[in-house]
């Protein structure tokens, strides 16, 4: 995460719940490496079951001291929108 993000915390979070636009949850660890705060157990699954490609953006927006809304576009732009059911098949 970008250090001027992590600004707006009084204390960053162990832990964020990632939200989509069809309020689906995932829960992910937080890191701090080097200096910056990064996602970690949990985010690679997440990027597996979202299929998160090279050339994909994917955007954060703070919600709750706890909570990110997560949105990812495809390399065209085009918001990707995966159902909660796959988030059940990853376990």
């Amino acid at each position: 995460m970008p250090l001027d993000f992590t600004k707006h915390f009084v204390a960053v979070p162990t832990e964020f719940k990632l939200r989509n636009n069809i309020g689906c949850s995932w829960k992910v660890t937080v890191k701090l490496m080097k200096g910056r705060v990064t996602l970690d157990q949990g985010w690679a699954t997440y990027a597996a079951v979202h299929q998160i490609k090279i050339g994909y953006m994917v955007t954060f927006k703070l919600l709750t001291p706890d909570t990110l809304k997560v949105i990812i576009f495809d390399d065209d732009g085009i918001e990707v929108v995966n159902k909660c059911g796959k988030h059940d098949e990853a376990f």
